[in-house]
């Protein structure tokens, strides 16, 4: 069985990581564009681009790497994010520019690069994994939530424009998933985020990772412009 193609931004940790070894589960053959390298052996069809995907010279050549190697784009995965947590009065410049430009200038450079080759070959998916805060807003977050709801706006509209070429784009809004941040955490403060969540339980990577699985299978061929929150009913 001839294997499908992937390239996805960040994956080296956390939810990126663990959309990788779902998609190496599915036969994919997988492209990650990041700074950093995945410490495990994931096997000989995973390929790391060292990326910094806020200087978009770069970021385009690694595409176009990635592209020349792939020969076809079956599935893009938006996932590179950061974050610079502050109350709005004291959020500088910086910090407001940098959350833009890693998490939603990234994804409209990563879409505009790749649809060329995507309109070409008349199919494919993009999966853009965005935040419930993107749904929701979040005190203290006014950089990331505005970043995150870009992404639920450019989801929308590229399905629109896609669509008559048979690209489906949806968006991923993860809740509160269990990271190396939320290990973090005392007992207490998981105990009062967890008392927010309606299934009262924190999600995994793997949970977020199983979303974009979905998303990117003939399972969800009708699908497209959507935002699937897994969030265990934050936002309800």
């Amino acid at each position: 069985m001839e294997k499908q193609k992937a390239i996805i931004t960040g994956g080296s940790r956390g939810i990126g990581l663990a959309i990788i070894k779902k998609l190496l589960e599915d036969n994919y053959e997988v492209w990650y564009l990041s700074r950093t390298e995945v410490e495990e052996n994931l096997g000989p069809f995973i390929h790391h681009i060292k990326t910094d995907v806020s200087d978009k010279e770069n970021l385009v050549e690694s595409l176009n790497t990635a592209v020349k190697e792939a020969k076809v784009v079956d599935l893009l995965v938006n996932n590179a994010g950061i974050t610079r947590d502050g109350l709005l009065m004291r959020m500088s410049d910086e910090n407001w520019d940098d959350v833009i430009t890693v998490n939603l200038t990234s994804a409209f450079i990563t879409c505009r690069a790749l649809s060329r080759t995507l309109l070409k070959q008349k199919h494919g998916a993009i999966v853009n994994i965005s935040s419930v805060v993107g749904v929701s807003g979040n005190a203290g977050q006014a950089n990331y939530s505005a970043s995150k709801a870009g992404l639920i706006g450019l989801t929308k509209s590229l399905a629109k424009e896609f669509a008559s070429r048979g690209i489906r784009v949806n968006a991923v809004a993860p809740g509160f998933i269990e990271t190396s941040m939320t290990e973090k955490l005392s007992d207490a403060q998981k105990e009062a985020i967890v008392a927010q969540i309606p299934l009262k339980k924190l999600g995994s990577a793997e949970m977020v990772a199983d979303t974009v699985r979905f998303l990117a299978s003939s399972a969800s061929q009708y699908i497209t412009g959507q935002v699937i929150c897994v969030d265990g009913g934050m936002v309800i």
